[in-house]
């Protein structure tokens, strides 16, 4: 089990990727969430950054911390984005999404001129899988999606998926911030990761997928004394 030291020192040593003027992607989740808190504090301080929100959920604890906020769609340029991630691998592939941020994240993370990832040690796996892997689709044709998924992920080698729309309260699917629902695909494990991630992408009705494969360049694990960086 992770616990919160852990999550901050990663947090912490995310921060040294800061610079002046920069413009930053913020990240979804509990990890990310240090991250933000710890960087209102630096602007506090007299840090000139922006950020780039990840999620709803973000530009809201962001605002009410001072964090300086651009709008998307006024960004030209993104410097750093700093998330966290449900699983990572020994080659920072990650699976990503247990937040339903997934889509924005993606958008976010593939924009940037570096993508930072901090985590604790319990999202460190050998073989991603373990962890639900979201995928975003649109709610027009969903149950048709999900079998098109489900064949997808057969075809990249998954053994045995399991395909569930993840509900809310009274049983209702999640509506993510783009409008749409996430199936939670239990793998165990995925053999082929840049397989499943290209099959996945081309079923009509997906919209997005929790596999961020070639994206992460920093990972940033948290210890109870510190932090280790691992450059890919």
């Amino acid at each position: 089990m992770a616990n919160e030291r852990e999550k901050e020192n990663a947090a912490m040593a995310a921060i040294d990727f800061i610079e002046e003027g920069m413009t930053v992607g913020l990240g979804t989740g509990s990890t990310a969430k240090y991250f933000v808190e710890l960087l209102a504090e630096e602007i506090a301080d007299g840090l000139m950054v922006k950020g780039v929100p990840t999620s709803e959920d973000t530009r809201r604890l962001a605002e009410s911390l001072g964090v300086p906020l651009l709008p998307i769609d006024h960004v030209d340029r993104i410097h750093l984005t700093v998330d966290g991630a449900d699983e990572v691998d020994g080659e920072a592939q990650l699976i990503k999404g247990g937040g339903a941020a997934l889509l924005r994240e993606k958008i976010i993370a593939n924009a940037s001129d570096l993508m930072v990832v901090i985590a604790d040690p319990s999202k460190q796996v050998d073989m991603l899988g373990q962890f639900p892997l979201p995928v975003e689709v649109t709610p027009f044709g969903y149950t048709i999606t999900a079998k098109k998924v489900f064949d997808a992920l057969k075809a990249a080698g998954v053994a045995k998926p399991r395909i569930d729309v993840r509900t809310s309260s009274g049983n209702k699917p999640v509506i993510t911030d783009g409008g749409n629902y996430i199936l939670d695909c239990h793998c165990s494990v995925i053999p082929n990761a840049p397989k499943a991630a290209r099959l996945l992408s081309d079923v009509p009705g997906v919209v997005e997928h929790g596999l961020f494969i070639g994206m992460a360049r920093t990972v940033i694990i948290g210890q109870d004394d510190g932090a280790s960086v691992f450059e890919y």
